[in-house]
């Protein structure tokens, strides 16, 4: 390829890369999903604007995947991965064997030779680690518990990949070639191979942990970022080449580099220094798996690739969502689970070339195990899609017919109406001080897991005059509303005002709008949810703009009261706007007045 063939190529690919993600996020379909059309649309099968160059540039783009486990390493520190444990070596297990067994059982029943079958399970059982990733970190879903087990079977399918190379050679009927493309162990007998991989590893997790923490510092000392950026990709690079030489999966060693460094003072540093490469190297693949869709093949046997798609897709679905079950998943998280690992994988094609090469699959099913694995890439955005609009919904409102708990209780000082975010942490001050707390929530599943910890918590709608009553109160002292609806929080207060007159109301108001709305109907305890942090963050700005810790907080909490007093006055005045302007204009010159006569009394 001349260089004028190379820059325009890249061209192609970078305009598709512009256009197709900005489009793609504005009909709704996500960036993954963008990509592999754009892909398809320039390939060689569509508008044939890229060629032959769409594999070498595919495996240039997989440095995206690396680069993107090597990351998510840095959010994972040691502790947190050994918390994973359990789901990595067990709901991963049985996410690989599982699956194979399904697969390369409907394989064999298709009159496949045993053999092929198994090589068919095992390569479909692999899920994409790029589009998983991407997809789940774009919906917000990767530091949920179904994220991470979802992440954990990720991971397990990355460690599952040295045996399987190590398997398929031992089914071959052809004499192997070299899996391991550059491996120097290959030729060496199996104990001394295992030396080196754990020597290797080994080496990894120390350099990580004594070598790179002081390299990193010493070039942060000249200042100079570009050599931090490069020092960040040496180290990607690096683990990424010497796993290789060992037959080892690239992304494993990089992602368990990213877990040593987790706990490092340049984490944040790093993260951001290869976010662009990682964002940037993941589209490019993205677009490069899309331009390999071959629509030829598509005409030649649309019903026998699409008849092995559906197929494929459904028993990886069942055998999926028969496992999130086993584990205790409820339906909405084991739908996701599911739908999120059930393409086929990067390195399936990896696989397809191995396996081809030993034999163990005819050049015809070789291509029609590509064709499924691509289309399976490109369905699976648009079957979270499904999942996120029609499936959840669905699920959620099954569970939330869930009937209300018989609540029981001995005695209670605070009902908790709402466990989220913020009541959470008001339930635990109260808790740990010995208060008696009864929390009503409305989520299913956030109930469940209170109680696995303990606490007492009631599944139900605390709108129902009747479970009110059940929590006691009529006992209580108080009622803290901690809902995240507006309008239910606006709701239950006045049913509480009208049925419960000797309960008091502490309420989180969303912002100055609902308070004012609240303290209109007579409910004098409101707190805007940001507005205590803020003035915190206020606080600390002061101190580190020369104030005193005292003065800072002196200064702040005048602030305070000035503003709660402001509020309290343009409630008043019942939406006058013109009222309203005057009043703030009165408000800001009082508040000036104030420090300023603060700050000549101090002098």
């Amino acid at each position: 390829m001349t260089l004028n063939q190379f820059l325009l190529s890249g061209l192609v690919y970078l305009a598709a890369t512009v256009l197709s993600a900005p489009l793609a996020k504005k009909l709704g379909l996500g960036s993954v999903l963008g990509f592999l059309i754009a892909g398809a649309v320039i390939g060689p099968s569509a508008f044939n604007l890229v060629g032959d160059e769409g594999e070498t540039v595919k495996h240039f783009a997989e440095f995206g995947v690396i680069v993107m486990l090597f990351l998510v390493g840095l959010e994972l520190e040691p502790r947190k991965l050994w918390a994973l444990r359990n789901h990595i070596f067990g709901l991963g297990l049985l996410q690989v064997a599982g699956t194979a067994c399904v697969l390369a059982g409907a394989a064999f029943l298709s009159y496949s030779p045993w053999r092929e079958s198994l090589v068919i399970g095992l390569i479909l059982a692999m899920s994409s680690t790029a589009i998983v990733l991407q997809s789940m970190q774009e919906r917000g879903f990767l530091k949920t518990p179904v994220g991470q087990s979802v992440f954990s079977v990720l991971l397990f399918q990355d460690i599952s990949i040295i045996p399987i190379l190590a398997v398929l050679p031992l089914l071959a009927i052809a004499p192997a070639p070299d899996a391991h493309g550059l491996s120097l162990i290959s030729h060496l007998p199996n104990w001394l191979q295992a030396l080196s991989i754990l020597t290797v590893v080994t080496a990894i997790a120390l350099g990580g942990r004594y070598l790179t923490r002081p390299l990193f510092r010493l070039v942060a000392e000249t200042g100079a970022r570009e050599i931090f950026v490069a020092l960040a990709l040496l180290l990607v690079m690096g683990i990424t080449l010497v796993m290789g030489l060992v037959g080892l999966s690239a992304a494993l060693g990089t992602f368990l580099a990213g877990v040593v460094l987790a706990d490092s003072e340049y984490r944040h540093e790093l993260e951001m220094d290869l976010q662009p490469f990682k964002g940037l190297l993941l589209a490019i693949f993205f677009i490069a798996v899309g331009a390999g869709i071959d629509f030829k093949l598509i005409m030649q046997m649309p019903m026998l690739l699409l008849s092995g798609l559906a197929a494929f897709l459904v028993l990886k679905l069942a055998t999926q969502v028969g496992l999130a079950r086993l584990f205790k998943m409820n339906w909405p998280d084991a739908s996701r689970f599911s739908v999120s690992l059930a393409q086929g994988s990067e390195f399936g094609f990896v696989l397809v070339g191995i396996a081809l090469g030993l034999g163990l699959v005819s050049p015809s099913i070789a291509g029609l195990l590509t064709a499924i694995i691509v289309l399976s890439m490109a369905a699976s955005p648009l079957l979270m899609m499904f999942d996120d609009k029609i499936i959840q919904p669905r699920l959620g409102m099954a569970a939330q017919e869930r009937e209300a708990d018989v609540i029981e209780h001995q005695g209670v000082d605070v009902i908790i109406a709402g466990h989220g975010r913020f009541g959470m942490t008001i339930g635990r001050v109260l808790t740990a001080q010995g208060k008696r707390t009864v929390v009503l929530e409305h989520d299913a599943s956030q109930v469940d897991l209170l109680r696995k910890f303990g606490l007492k918590a009631f599944y139900g709608d605390a709108l129902r005059l009747d479970l009110l009553e059940a929590a006691g109160a009529r006992e209580a002292k108080l009622l803290v509303i901690a809902i995240d609806e507006r309008e239910k929080t606006t709701e239950l207060a006045k049913i509480a005002q009208k049925n419960f007159p000797g309960l008091k109301l502490l309420v989180r108001v969303f912002d100055r709008t609902h308070a004012s709305e609240l303290l209109r109907m007579g409910v004098d305890n409101v707190y805007r949810e940001v507005f205590a942090s803020s003035m915190d963050v206020a606080r600390d700005a002061l101190i580190e703009l020369g104030r005193s810790h005292q003065d800072a907080a002196h200064i702040v909490n005048v602030f305070r009261n000035h503003d709660e007093k402001f509020m309290r006055k343009s409630v008043e005045l019942n939406g006058d706007e013109t009222a309203l302007v005057n009043l703030a204009r009165q408000s800001r010159a009082e508040i000036a007045k104030v420090f300023s006569a603060d700050q000549a009394n101090k002098e």
